[in-house]
């Protein structure tokens, strides 16, 4: 957004900022300030937050729960964990900083097409449901994955930073040990908390623990806890949400689809749309003060949700070149 106001010398209240995928309504977090900023974070309240995801993602009491602040951190640490350098193979197109945080840490990363093309590497990452498309992998496919991981000392790393709006996504309820597995959370595009920084690495690894150690003791905020056990333990505001949420991306899809878009996938917090002017219809969206995500190497473009009724309107219209 700092890059579009520059460029396009357009202060930053007056952007409709569709270019992420977290959630346009926030969980209504209480007050923290007042209680949390002079101490230091509590280590029973970081605890109470622990299980408080356990119970929210329906870990098994088998698996560390690992506190972040923000997946992008989590995933950004775990590579420089392991000790040897490895071959990592993450299933593309994703999140670029996945096989980024491999490279940096000296790894060697091969982006992969399918999960019949892992070979020989070591550490599998996969985004599940994925990001930009929503592509969804089964359970059982991952599974698969996991007898050739272990006989390497492996790891199956899934992103699961989208999955809250659809619970049957995530692959935590129905397994018991993660000896090989890790799995990211996050609690900012669900809740709509992206400036909270807060997410989870959940797994039986060894690893796990280094992860802890680099960390540090305090590796949250106080008001970041306090959001985070607000917000986990509020089960019926998540369900209202999960509504919301897909009748947001229902009202989405008719706009983009009149607009002569073809939908291309996505989650209930963004869409994938193509259309062989989308570097045009950027440049258009832009102008009217609209910041969607374009890409390189393919012609589509990704929308984040409007709030509601008058950003959607704003949107239809600037499609239109209204």
């Amino acid at each position: 957004m700092d890059v579009a106001s520059q460029a396009y010398a357009r202060p930053l209240e007056e952007w409709l900022d569709l270019s992420t995928g977290i959630s346009p309504w926030s969980y209504p977090a209480p007050n923290l300030l007042a209680s949390a900023l002079a101490s230091l974070p509590s280590a029973r309240r970081l605890v109470e937050l622990t299980e408080a995801a356990r119970k929210a993602y329906r870990a098994s009491e088998a698996a560390v729960i690992v506190p972040l602040p923000g997946t992008d951190a989590g995933l950004s640490v775990l590579p420089w964990l392991f000790r040897e350098p490895k071959r990592v193979a993450v299933l593309a197109p994703c999140y670029g900083g996945h096989a980024a945080a491999w490279g940096a840490a000296g790894h060697s990363v091969s982006e992969i097409p399918s999960l019949d093309r892992v070979g020989s590497a070591a550490i599998l990452v996969v985004a599940n449901p994925n990001n930009p498309d929503g592509r969804f992998i089964p359970h059982a496919a991952l599974a698969g994955t996991l007898p050739a991981l272990k006989r390497r000392d492996g790891l199956l790393v899934i992103d699961e930073a989208f999955a809250d709006a659809d619970e049957s996504q995530s692959v935590l309820p129905h397994v018991n040990r993660l000896d090989h597995t890790l799995v990211f959370r996050s609690a900012g595009k669900f809740y709509g908390a992206g400036g909270v920084r807060l997410g989870f690495a959940i797994t039986s690894h060894p690893v796990a623990d280094r992860l802890k150690a680099a960390l540090g003791a305090w590796p949250l905020s106080a008001q970041a806890i306090g959001f985070g056990i607000a917000a986990l333990k509020d089960t019926a505001w998540g369900d209202m949400q999960r509504v919301r949420l897909q009748e947001a991306t229902a009202r989405l899809d008719g706009v983009l689809l009149d607009a002569g878009l073809q939908s291309l996938g996505g989650t209930a917090l963004f869409r994938l749309a193509g259309h062989a002017q989308s570097h045009e219809i950027f440049r258009r969206l832009v102008r009217a003060g609209i910041l969607t995500r374009p890409f390189r190497d393919r012609e589509a473009l990704r929308f984040g949700l409007p709030a509601g009724p008058a950003e959607l309107e704003r949107l239809r219209l600037a499609l239109r070149g209204a």
